[in-house]
């Protein structure tokens, strides 16, 4: 017999604390259970209405892990397709959830699915209540939005604070310091001219960053197990200085290093604080003197002395 099952359902873009909350709660009626994590790719949005999807949060490989580090022993990813989108909710519970052997759903209050979104939470409590084609029923349920600092913890409100920059308030609603992964590339390799080398991370299309800037984090390699976290002094953007950066991208400096060699590899940029807007200087000098103070005052957030 099929091992039971309890099923959470969302984007999960982010997998923020929100999402976490969900899995928490969702293990605990049924200790029993394995716990599945069901998971779209691509965001919807970019199916019903494709060029105003949101940018995403992390990458889908980087999902499965937060959802699995957050507690799911499985995590299935439905390919959203028009095919899908068209799907009945009587249809979406029985070809979706139906093989996972559920003996609880567990969504969110603002949950929809189905064709033009017609399936709401009363629709997938009287489709479990019901056992279809002879299935056992399933219970359904339904938790309340997390608050965080007086505003309700979702994506949107993630990227909109990205947006802005304020990456200490994002931390707060993801539960963890907001990441970006990439693989460095060789670029202008200006700063090593200057004296500060950086690892270059373009972001690719379709993912959120935050605003263009000055930020203290930290980076680390992601191919190598237990790899310290280098402190490090963080750019993104265009460069305003040199007009020669179609793409926006994060230069990370890590502080007291010269002799990373990091070009193909993978890394993470954690975001701690924001510490300034990008400026168009003058010259080259006065570029390298506001480096150096940019480096001194991540060094200070970080508590480095």
């Amino acid at each position: 017999m099929d091992q039971p099952s309890v099923v959470v359902i969302g984007n999960f873009d982010g997998v923020h604390k929100g999402h976490q909350e969900v899995l928490r709660a969702a293990r605990t009626p049924e200790p029993g259970a394995r716990l599945v994590a069901v998971t779209f790719w691509p965001h919807p949005m970019s199916v019903v209405r494709p060029g105003q999807e949101p940018l995403l949060l992390c990458d889908l490989s980087h999902r499965i892990s937060l959802l699995r580090e957050a507690g799911a022993d499985q995590v299935e990813v439905i390919r959203f397709t028009p095919e899908l989108m068209a799907t009945s909710p009587e249809d979406f519970v029985r070809e979706k959830l139906l093989p996972l052997h559920p003996v609880r759903v567990v969504v969110g209050q603002n949950f929809r699915f189905g064709h033009r979104a017609a399936g709401t939470v009363d629709t997938l409590t009287e489709l479990g209540a019901q056992g279809l084609d002879g299935t056992r029923p399933f219970a359904v349920s339904v938790l309340e939005l997390l608050v965080t600092e007086h505003h309700t913890t979702s994506s949107t409100e993630i990227r909109r604070l990205l947006a802005e920059g304020d990456v200490a308030t994002a931390a707060q609603h993801l539960g963890r310091l907001f990441s970006f992964t990439g693989e460095v590339v060789v670029g202008h390799q200006r700063g090593r001219e200057f004296g500060f080398p950086t690892a270059n991370l373009p972001v690719p299309k379709g993912f959120a960053a935050p605003a263009d800037g000055v930020y203290a984090g930290w980076l680390r390699r992601c191919d190598l197990p237990n790899a310290p976290l280098w402190p490090a002094a963080i750019s993104v953007g265009t460069n305003p200085t040199f007009d020669d950066v179609p793409e926006v991208v994060v230069e990370a400096h890590v502080l007291d290093r010269d002799d990373l060699e990091l070009y193909g590899v993978q890394v993470s940029v954690d975001f701690v604080q924001r510490l300034r807007g990008n400026v168009k200087f003058e010259g080259i000098p006065q570029l390298i003197e506001q480096i150096g103070a940019d480096v001194e005052e991540t060094r200070r957030v970080l508590g480095l002395g």
